[in-house]
């Protein structure tokens, strides 16, 4: 035992470069024990953002374009349009529109590769529906919606894909009936009566005259209104009678509802009377600005964009 701890004495003194060798031996393979696992984990970052990489490739080019929609109240009956544009692509094949309707199972229009694809297409839209083709690859994904019906109202979704992307917009779509009014001067042995006439409204409207002399003065009028129930049993016809007119006067008979607001003017004077009227529409989507109308005519008061198209 004594030698032996010489030898290991001696051998610790004498052989220490040994010593130090087999000590680094030890720490050598730590050290390769640790080399191998920071590789593992390198090895796996790597992989990571080179799948990463690969991924972001993949649907390079693919990103969020601007969709927006915009809509004007539909007339019952008559054809409406849901407004929806979208950033132009000129691969008219990349190009799919698609309109839903929320709480409909079916899709209301789906059109793409540069033609209509109606196969999903609810029982409630068949032959209703139409996109403008000539216009799509300019971002126009507009929907025709003709014979417009009550139950058209409530939320669309219009779907866009192109070759940059895809997006999404919704409007809100209100169905009504309302109609320009006609304003008439009626003369009996009583005195001369103004009447106001609008063949069809839906909500029942309400109805109040407004009456200015040449002065600018305000002169207050009071009306007798009546409803009568059209053959459809839905929309009604709106007589307004004004009593008691006087000459070098300026009366404006006001129609207005939820959707539609319609004015009908006359001016009585000594030797003439002039006549205009005014439809304006209340915008879902936006605010819309009145218009003065010269004598004898009557516009369609829509969003500016939805002129264009």
């Amino acid at each position: 035992m004594q030698r032996a701890g010489a030898v290991l004495n001696t051998a610790w003194v004498l052989q220490a470069p040994g010593v130090c060798f087999v000590f680094v031996g030890a720490a050598t393979m730590a050290s390769q024990g640790q080399v191998i696992f920071w590789s593992l984990t390198m090895v796996i970052i790597i992989l990571a953002v080179v799948i990463a990489l690969i991924i972001g490739f993949g649907v390079s080019g693919k990103r969020s374009i601007s969709v927006t929609a915009l809509t004007s109240p539909g007339n019952i009956g008559q054809s409406g349009l849901l407004g929806c544009t979208f950033e132009p692509d000129i691969r008219m094949g990349s190009i799919a529109i698609r309109w839903a309707k929320a709480g409909v199972a079916g899709l209301v229009h789906e059109f793409r590769g540069g033609k209509d694809h109606l196969q999903e297409q609810d029982a409630e839209f068949q032959g209703r529906t139409a996109v403008f083709a000539e216009q799509v690859m300019g971002g126009n994904a507009s929907l025709e919606l003709r014979d417009v019906k009550l139950s058209d109202a409530g939320t669309y979704r219009c779907s866009v894909t192109t070759s940059r992307g895809s997006g999404v917009a919704e409007l809100q779509y209100q169905t009504g009936a309302f109609s320009t009014p006609n304003v008439q001067v009626e003369n009996s042995s009583s005195g001369d009566t103004l009447q106001c006439e609008a063949p069809r409204w839906f909500p029942r409207p309400t109805v109040h005259w407004t009456a200015y002399s040449h002065t600018g003065k305000c002169l207050p009028r009071a009306a007798n209104t009546s409803y009568e129930l059209n053959a459809e049993n839905i929309t009604l016809k709106v007589v307004s009678l004004l009593h008691n007119i006087t000459a070098n006067a300026t009366y404006t008979c006001v129609i207005e509802n939820s959707i539609a607001k319609a004015t009908g003017d006359i001016k009585v004077t000594d030797f003439s009377i002039t006549r205009g009227t005014n439809l304006q529409l209340v915008n879902l989507n936006a605010e819309s600005a009145s218009s003065s109308l010269p004598a004898c005519h009557w516009m369609l008061l829509l969003p500016a964009c939805l002129l264009s198209l």
